[in-house]
């Protein structure tokens, strides 16, 4: 933790979720509110391409998120490759990853204008996929890599290597590829141990396994891991729920620590991670509800 950054926020990009319309509205008031603390602020949707270009283009040192946990994951896409930090402020149903709620904003702001914050860095996941020796695409995550089946409703059958070695077989709905932030998220869903957002583990949380192992494991740091296709029926490879590659028998999925993190502003004591994770999963969040 580091505290009293002598770094100074010029330029401001704030990314309201387009479906939201308080965060819309919302994002013009904290515009107006950085204005008048002599900063510059510009306003604009999660999905406005010339603004994402703009910030890809390092025109901005911090962005402002108004949404919930899927804006942030949208937001860390952007943000980690040009080392652009990410203050989260909740608009959604449910927020792990944000600490600052719309009735909050001003009071984080003048903290944040003051240097009275710590940056938290997130683990990543990069995935490749292969095809033999050519590589279909590559992806860099914040919560996880799952490859699933198809709406074939039939298991999908993955081997399993870690550094080069094969270690099992499942044969499952799905195996999700996590990182400690996605500990909370589908892989949590799905029977697995939460973990740290500090840690640098990946963690392998098999879905409705069948005659396969049924736990789930966390790596140790550094490893690698390599998911190959067995089954000859659809499957697919997705990326924080987002982007979605069809996937073959013989296809391959490699999975290591990406070299980029996702930064958030934290406002927060150290380990305020344990304290707000005993409140929120006492919650019970609408399925409804936009994130």
């Amino acid at each position: 933790m580091s505290t009293n950054h002598a770094h100074t926020f010029n330029r401001i990009a704030i990314l309201a979720h387009p479906l939201i319309k308080e965060a819309v509205s919302e994002a013009e008031k904290i515009r107006e509110y950085l204005q008048s603390k002599q900063t510059e602020a510009v306003t604009g949707l999660l999905n406005d391409d010339l603004l994402r270009q703009e910030i890809l283009d390092k025109s901005f040192d911090l962005v402002l998120t108004l949404g919930g946990d899927g804006s942030v994951l949208r937001a860390g896409h952007l943000c980690a490759p040009v080392d652009v930090p990410i203050l989260p402020v909740n608009m959604g149903s449910f927020g792990f990853l944000i600490e600052v709620s719309p009735t909050e904003w001003k009071a984080a702001i003048d903290r944040l204008l003051a240097g009275d914050y710590w940056y938290e860095d997130r683990m990543m996941l990069h995935a490749s996929i292969w095809r033999g020796e050519e590589c279909l695409h590559r992806l860099d995550v914040l919560n996880d890599a799952v490859i699933a089946r198809t709406a074939t409703l039939r298991p999908v059958h993955l081997r399993v290597s870690l550094d080069g070695q094969v270690v099992t077989t499942y044969v499952a709905d799905a195996l999700i590829v996590s990182t400690p932030t996605g500990s909370t998220a589908y892989a949590l869903a799905a029977g697995g141990p939460i973990l740290p957002p500090d840690l640098r583990n990946i963690l392998l949380v098999p879905v409705a396994p069948h005659l396969s192992i049924d736990r789930a494991i966390v790596l140790a740091e550094g490893s690698t891991v390599s998911v190959s296709v067995l089954s000859d029926h659809g499957s697919v490879v997705s990326g924080d729920g987002q982007e979605s590659q069809p996937l073959l028998r013989g296809d391959r999925v490699d999975v290591c620590a990406s070299k980029y993190v996702t930064r958030l502003i934290r406002f927060q004591e150290v380990n305020y991670f344990y304290r707000n994770l005993v409140s929120l999963m006492d919650q019970n969040p609408s399925a409804g509800e936009i994130s």
